[in-house]
């Protein structure tokens, strides 16, 4: 079975109302096209990097307090997501159906997905294991 390729991504950040190239790298995706040609674009805005360590480093932060059941982060990672609603639901040849966690990958879920997501997994925390953010522990 071969893979399938997948198709490069590029970054071009928008000033007024042109979009303009974030590196050269992203620059060499106009070559061999035309000025005025007409092209397809696929808008998603990209995802905050900084969130996503926020939500590990909360992950994380939870195991070393609580033992989250003797979890590590990464299983605890996933029983959040089964417990807060990203999962796909799979079914087994006999029809039953079973819930498998999603994918919260950058390119997999959107920015405003995610923070939906994270404010979920926070409370979920919260409830479940006495979690409490940065913030209000430096209140």
């Amino acid at each position: 079975m071969s893979r399938r390729k997948e198709t490069p991504v590029y970054a071009f950040i928008r000033r007024g109302n042109g979009l303009f190239p974030e590196m050269d790298y992203d620059s060499r995706a106009l070559d061999g096209i035309a000025q005025g040609q007409k092209v397809q674009l696929l808008l998603k805005e990209w995802r905050n990097v900084e969130r996503l360590r926020a939500y590990w480093a909360m992950l994380h932060d939870v195991v070393a307090a609580t033992g989250a059941n003797r979890l590590t982060a990464e299983r605890l990672h996933e029983v959040a997501k089964l417990q807060n609603g990203c999962v796909d639901v799979i079914l087994l040849p006999n029809g039953t159906p079973v819930a498998v966690p999603s994918s919260i990958a950058l390119d997999k879920m959107s920015e405003p997905e995610f923070v939906a997501f994270f404010q979920k997994v926070e409370e979920w925390l919260s409830e479940t294991y006495g979690y409490q953010p940065r913030e209000r522990n430096a209140a």
